[in-house]
């Protein structure tokens, strides 16, 4: 059934409600997504620890090992395969451009970002229960919108009436200069693929016309008329990281802050005892100190963030593998919402303490001490329940 209203029309599809053996059926499916996700997480909350402790101890050793050059202009041959820091202006050999649309500029990278008008279909569903069956209610809705990938219509629902092209005119594409240096030292890839603080370019300080082409906001229209576009028109802009030289209408070249080994004129990745590389660029004046205190509040962030994320798993996984208790008792409101609660709870206390014993493990190879403290905590909610449990009395 399908009603329209403008450029939008409803959907409403039926099917019967499923049985308690159907149901059954299902959760058996999320029990053992549920096994798979609950034995995932021991892998990333193990590993991740000795992750973090590998890169502490990197970040640790090149603080200790790092030599800050005084002059950048110079190659002194003594701190060949050292790890080095330095600051100082991007400069590349010679301008990117785009012959297409006549663009040049010196800078590490020159990015061209094409859009196409297309349609772009939107949905939103709603269920509910109607002569014993479940009617999904879905209502589509269909814009025109610039986006910089091409939207297949042919997966819309109403295809009719909001065809797009199956390909843009012009292709977008990054341009990355292959010689960039600072100083005297030339960076490695891994160094210039951390160079991407893109800015736009406005093209109406850089004077540029063009015939065949509209230029309105920064953008050149492959079309007559910007402001009423028609599905398939495309406009280009452009984006630049790493401006290397000096440029009257951007400004002065970008200053980088590099770590790494001195290898010749060549700065490459530096390996550490552990077996871990040091390889870093930040796009701003630092000092030494200042770009290993950054690192290592990254590192910690990236930690947390995984131990949530093998937490997150872990409880998930627990909560599918015990959903069939829900589903055995679903069709009992108060029990059911009592069983749910248990269960969310049962999956909670779990997950947390199996998550810590885990971290406890991954630090005992490398802090003995702390993991020990860690396991204790881990028993906590165990030996408080068990404190709290009513004493059987000698009959």
């Amino acid at each position: 059934m399908s009603s329209k209203e403008g450029d939008m029309h409803l959907k409403v599809t039926s099917r019967k409600k499923p049985g308690f053996l159907e149901r059954l059926s299902d959760t058996a499916g999320g029990v053992v997504a549920g096994i798979a996700l609950f034995t995932f997480s021991f892998y990333v909350l193990f590993t991740n620890e000795g992750r973090a402790l590998k890169t502490a101890a990197s970040l640790d050793e090149g603080l200790s090992l790092v030599v800050s050059l005084q002059d950048i202009n110079s190659v002194d041959r003594q701190n060949d395969g050292h790890l080095v820091h330095l600051s100082g202006p991007l400069n590349t050999p010679q301008p990117l451009f785009d012959p297409n649309y006549r663009i040049s500029i010196s800078a590490v990278k020159l990015k061209r970002q094409v859009e196409m008008y297309q349609w772009v279909e939107y949905d939103e569903s709603r269920e509910y229960e109607e002569n014993g069956e479940v009617k999904t209610e879905t209502k589509y809705s269909y814009n025109t919108e610039w986006r910089p990938e091409v939207i297949n219509s042919r997966n819309f629902d109403k295809e009719i009436g909001h065809t797009n092209p199956s390909a843009m005119a012009v292709e977008s594409v990054t341009v990355v200069s292959p010689d960039v240096s600072v100083g005297s030292f030339h960076l490695s890839t891994g160094l210039i693929d951390k160079v991407d603080n893109f800015k736009k370019l406005h093209l109406g300080s850089l004077g540029i016309w063009d015939p065949f082409l509209t230029i309105d906001d920064d953008y050149f229209y492959h079309t007559a008329n910007p402001k009423r576009p028609e599905v398939g028109d495309v406009r280009v802009s452009f984006f630049y990281a790493g401006l290397s030289g000096q440029n009257i209408n951007l400004g002065h070249p970008d200053l980088v802050t590099v770590i790494a080994q001195q290898r010749g004129e060549q700065l490459v990745s530096y390996k550490t005892k552990v077996g871990d590389t040091l390889e870093i660029l930040y796009q701003e004046a630092l000092s030494a100190m200042e770009v290993f205190e950054r690192e290592h509040g990254f590192n910690s962030m990236k930690t947390w963030a995984l131990r949530m994320a093998g937490w997150m798993m872990m409880f998930l996984g627990v909560s599918l593998m015990t959903r069939i208790f829900h589903t055995l008792v679903d069709w009992l409101p108060i029990v059911r919402n009592l069983v749910d609660l248990g269960l969310k709870l049962f999956a909670a206390s779990v997950a947390t303490s199996l998550s810590l014993l885990t971290i406890a493990t991954g630090w005992l190879f490398y802090r003995p001490v702390w993991a020990i403290a860690i396991a204790a905590l881990a028993a906590l909610p165990i030996i408080i329940a068990k404190s709290k449990a009513p004493q059987k009395k000698n009959m």
